[in-house]
């Protein structure tokens, strides 16, 4: 399964806030067995959006949006998703009857929109915060705020899957450089990917499908390198 993750917010772009939703996300669907294919950051602007989720929703199996949800002016969120698949914002009788349910948000009480989703989606509720979220066809439209973020997503989890990757590090106390010839050695023995991340010496991460097979490489690749 092949997921591209969407990232909202103009404090993303300045450096404000750093982007701890897309590691998580990326992290959660690789454990799941999903393939991240690409990562976006996009400004608070609802054509950008409208945009970025029609080109992704077409070339990937599913799309995760996070951020933009909410009652102020810069929360454009579900205006850009709804764009995107030619639909009209409409109060959600789904996130409405949540709303009139729930303990501490009075209907009236909330700022006009709130409950307003892309017609047809499918509401997600907040248990962490207010706004809703939504799934409107293979796109997932989270909140931002990153509690309420990973509560939503565990909610949809099920729905990301693919063949499972099993994982081995291997530490060299040598340039990256050097490593090269055994990096290609290691691809072409075992048929697994290996990542190479320079540091504090250089961290090897070996991947595969076959649990047996990662850790052989990773055996393999110890034995010829300096740790």
């Amino acid at each position: 399964m092949d997921v591209a993750v969407l990232t909202v917010g103009d404090e993303l772009l300045a450096g404000d806030t750093t982007n701890t939703n897309a590691t998580w996300l990326g992290r959660r669907l690789t454990e799941r067995g999903a393939t991240v294919r690409r990562v976006v950051v996009v400004p608070d602007d609802v054509g950008v959006i409208e945009a970025d989720v029609r080109d992704l929703a077409e070339r990937y199996d599913a799309v995760l949006v996070t951020g933009g949800l909410g009652p102020t002016h810069d929360d454009v969120t579900m205006d850009g998703v709804a764009a995107a698949f030619d639909r009209e914002l409409v109060e959600h009788p789904d996130a409405a009857a949540w709303f009139a349910d729930h303990d501490t948000y009075s209907h009236a009480d909330l700022t006009d929109g709130t409950a307003h989703l892309p017609e047809g989606a499918r509401m997600l509720p907040n248990d962490e915060g207010v706004a809703p979220g939504a799934v409107v066809a293979n796109c997932y439209v989270l909140p931002g705020v990153p509690d309420e973020m990973k509560a939503m997503f565990e909610q949809v989890a099920g729905e990301f899957a693919g063949e499972k990757r099993h994982v081995e590090v291997v530490y060299a106390a040598e340039p990256e450089s050097a490593l090269i010839d055994r990096i290609e050695a290691v691809r072409e023995r075992f048929g697994v990917d290996v990542g190479s991340y320079p540091g504090d010496g250089v961290r090897l991460k070996i991947q595969g499908t076959d649990a047996e097979t990662v850790r052989e490489a990773a055996d393999w690749l110890r034995e010829r390198v300096e740790g």
